[in-house]
């Protein structure tokens, strides 16, 4: 796998990218500001862009504006965004951009190198990872949310498809059967008006439709 990393603080970028060194993951560019991120990507095409949110010159959300770009010049581009808090308004757009390989964590995940390492490898096969919190964020932003027609379990269910877990990971966290949760997968399907589907695709347009994004 091949990685882009866009992030300004020089610490925290090498230690990125040495600790996906240690799991086979190259990194083709490490760079510093949203205009390297865009030259990086249109030059080496990489399998994944693990963007930070702010960068310069304002330290604001230029890394996310710079990510949503990057998937209109190289379309269909993997983008695992890390950030300490959860910009909305361009988070919206970047989920709502595409139903494929994106992803949203903050900051305090990458200490969890397992979960981190599984978020990156899953984002870049085309696969989501919204932290929990980004998505409860999200959804009390959203304007209108089907999520009145989802179970309690339902919803757990769907978080935790939001995390990228499987099926039968998600049986593993909230003890129950695999064919406990394929029936509530088959259920929020339904309710979202999504033909039923072990896909990851359907999986990922679960959960956009559930954020009303998608």
């Amino acid at each position: 796998m091949r990685v882009v990393i866009a992030e300004d603080s020089v610490l925290l970028r090498v230690g990125v990218q040495r600790l996906l060194a240690d799991e086979g993951i190259e990194t083709v560019a490490a760079v510093e500001d949203g205009d390297a991120l865009l030259v990086a990507v249109e030059e080496h095409r990489p399998d994944l862009a693990v963007v930070d949110v702010r960068m310069p010159p304002t330290f604001t959300d230029e890394g996310l504006r710079a990510a949503i770009e990057a998937r209109k010049r190289v379309p269909d581009l993997p983008v695992l965004v890390l950030s300490q808090y959860v910009e909305e308004r361009y988070a919206v757009e970047l989920l709502a951009g595409g139903s494929t390989g994106v992803g949203y964590l903050l900051k305090e995940r990458v200490a969890d190198v397992s979960e981190f390492v599984a978020a990156v490898r899953r984002v870049a096969a085309g696969g989501t990872s919204i932290d929990h919190e980004v998505m409860m964020q999200l959804m009390v932003r959203a304007r209108r949310n089907p999520v009145d027609a989802l179970t309690q379990r339902e919803r757990e269910v769907l978080g935790l498809m939001a995390q990228g877990l499987s099926n039968s990971a998600i049986a593993a966290s909230l003890v129950v059967s695999d064919g406990a949760v394929e029936k509530h997968v088959g259920n929020i399907f339904a309710k979202l008006g999504l033909e039923p589907s072990t896909s990851e695709h359907r999986r990922v347009r679960a959960v956009l439709a559930y954020l009303n994004l998608g």
